[in-house]
């Protein structure tokens, strides 16, 4: 099971579900403080900012980005939760949980995915570029970014709350 939220919500997320790893893909990884219960070795933290473009002085997506996320997803083990988180829990944690649940289920259609998340949140807003770095890694051919065309825009909001994406 995946939990995604904001950085505000990590730490009562990570106690609430019983996690065993941690994701965390936002602009300055170093203000993370890492759950106690969580060890540094399941914990990831991936430094990237929420653009879709190259842009001077930030940090966007890259091919490197995606591999680290879908290489750490491969290696949990799925006894216990995965949360996943961004500063705001909108866009680059449902973008990497979107990757993450097309990688576990590789014969699941992509739009069901993209709908399960709208689904558990009005708000999700994964960022395109790393949907799109995740559909070229998975090699799903452009479904997975129809599949946000077809799950449609999120509701404006400033920060996410906390949901959970089932991946059966």
């Amino acid at each position: 099971m995946i939990h995604v939220c904001s950085l505000a919500d990590l730490h009562p997320t990570v106690k609430d579900t019983a996690a065993s790893h941690v994701l965390t893909i936002m602009a300055n990884v170093a203000q993370v403080q890492r759950p106690p219960s969580i060890s540094e070795a399941n914990h990831l933290r991936v430094q990237v900012d929420d653009i879709t473009e190259a842009m001077d002085g930030f940090v966007a997506p890259n091919e490197g980005h995606i591999t680290q996320v879908l290489d750490f997803v491969r290696g949990w083990d799925r006894a216990s939760p995965l949360v996943i988180h961004c500063y705001a829990g909108i866009s680059r944690s449902t973008a990497s949980a979107f990757a993450a649940a097309c990688l576990l289920n590789p014969d699941r259609d992509e739009r069901d995915i993209a709908l399960r998340i709208r689904a558990a949140s009005p708000i999700a807003s994964p960022n395109r570029l790393l949907v799109t770095l995740a559909d070229k890694a998975l090699g799903r051919g452009g479904r997975m970014v129809r599949a946000l065309d077809e799950m449609g825009p999120g509701n404006l909001t400033v920060i996410g709350k906390p949901f959970r994406l089932d991946l059966d």
